[in-house]
Order: structure tokens, then C-alpha cells, then sequence
């Protein structure tokens, strides 16, 4: 017995058939646009363990930088992205992954906001404060520690100085990307009465505001409403040009 498509059945095929829903991409990738009477947010997640030049075990979260690189770099380009708010909840990673991340959202041209729930730690600091926007949720907490090498080491005195360099350019970027004095990140780095059996500091929300930084504590509803903002503030200025 032969069976007939009818237009019914074909619809439920293509359907079958079909590209994944935006419901499923934001599941895979962590990412979604919203459209509203302000214009168009794009909303993009760095959680877990940030991902470098080797990959993390299969059981541990991680963002892949080579993944949001090119991303950062499309929505900067873009004419239908408006804004960008980037939700973190990272226990850092690849130092020169975060900072190459933290590099692109602080040279974008559109207004970024950042938001730090749960926690931004480590290489996550460099990326809290790199939008224009910068804020962390009341029970959010941020770790400040000297960098650290995983694997095999050669214990040579230009190691050292490397491990030196690295972290004076996270020094460096952090207190040009906030309101913290250089001095006062370094003390943090290495403080000895903080964490046990560890060296470095561990800040909660309304801590770092306090040294500055970050710019103020805040849930999702305020970082939007910032980021609103700058897109209408931005917008007025290019219609009086």
C-alpha cells in the first residue's frame, strides 16, 4: 500500500526537518537578542572555566574564547545591535584568553554593560570591569590572586619575570578599566591573612565598590536600565549631530 504526502504531512515534515529553534541555540550557545522601543540588546553569558589554548576536562563549564572572539567582533560591526550586556559567573581560566575577551569588550564602540552574579574571580576580573557599564550583584563575589601556572614549569629566573610581566599587564588593565589604584590591586593580589592556604582576597558586592572596583552593585533589572540608557543618551547625540 502506497502512502500519499499530503500538504498536512508535508508541513509536519519540514518542521521535523527544520533548524534548530532559538530556544535550542540559546541552550548551546549561552546568547539571545531582545528587541524592544529602545533598541536591540544582545545578551551573552562567560561562565564557567574560560577556555584557552588547551581544552578543559569534558565534566567543567567552560567559555571558549574562540567562540565569543569573533562574536565580539560581528556585534561591534553589526547595524541591528544596539547593545551588548555580557552576564558573568566564571571562576576564571586562561590568562590570555580572558584578557584577549577582556581586550575586545572594552574597545567596542557600542554600549556594554556587564553584570557579575555569583562570582567573577580571577581572570573574570579583567572581563568585570572591560564594559562601559560595570556592575556585580549584592551576594556576588570576586577572587584576587597572583597568577598561577598548571603543568610543568621551568624554574628559571625568566619564568619569573614572565609570570611577572603577565601579571602587571592584568594590573595595568584593571585599574585603567575602573576606579581601583594599581597599588591597592596588588595589595589585594598578594594579602596573606584573607584566604586559607592561599594568597589573595576575596571581595563581595558591595566590597568592590567600595575600592572602586566596580561602579556599583545591581541586579539584571539595573544593569538593563543603564544600558538603556546609554543607547537612548547615544542616539539623541547622533539625531543633534
Amino acid at each position: 500500500m502506497t502512502q500519499q504526502n499530503t500538504p498536512d504531512r508535508e508541513n509536519n515534515q519540514e518542521k521535523d526537518t527544520k533548524p534548530e529553534t532559538k530556544t535550542e541555540r540559546l541552550v548551546e550557545l549561552g546568547s539571545s537578542v531582545v528587541t524592544n522601543r529602545h533598541g536591540t540588546i544582545h545578551c551573552l553569558t562567560i561562565i564557567g572555566q574560560i577556555e584557552g589554548h588547551t581544552n578543559a576536562p569534558d565534566s567543567a563549564k567552560t567559555t571558549k574564547y574562540e567562540h565569543l572572539l569573533p562574536l565580539l567582533a560581528s556585534l561591534e560591526e553589526s547595524e541591528e545591535v544596539d547593545g551588548v550586556l555580557i552576564l558573568l559567573n566564571t571562576v576564571g581560566g586562561d590568562v590570555e584568553a580572558g584578557l584577549a575577551l577582556a581586550e575586545m569588550i572594552a574597545g567596542m564602540t557600542k554600549p556594554t554593560a556587564t553584570l557579575v552574579l555569583g562570582g567573577g574571580h580571577s581572570i573574570g576580573i579583567p572581563l568585570a570591569v572591560s564594559g562601559k557599564i560595570n556592575m556585580i550583584a549584592p551576594s556576588a563575589s570576586m577572587t584576587v590572586h597572583p597568577v598561577r601556572m598548571s603543568g610543568t614549569m621551568i624554574a628559571a629566573p625568566q619564568t619569573y619575570r614572565y609570570f611577572d610581566k603577565l601579571q602587571e599587564s592584568i594590573v595595568r588593565f584593571v585599574a585603567a578599566h575602573s576606579q581601583i589604584r594599581a597599588e591597592t590591586f596588588r595589595e589585594l593580589m598578594l594579602r596573606t591573612d584573607e584566604m586559607a592556604n592561599d594568597v589573595g582576597s576575596v571581595l563581595y558586592g558591595e566590597d568592590a565598590v567600595a575600592l572602586g572596583l566596580m561602579q556599583q552593585v545591581g541586579t539584571l533589572k539595573d544593569a538593563l536600565a543603564a544600558l538603556y540608557r546609554a543607547i537612548d543618551e547615544g542616539k539623541k547625540r547622533e539625531s543633534e549631530a
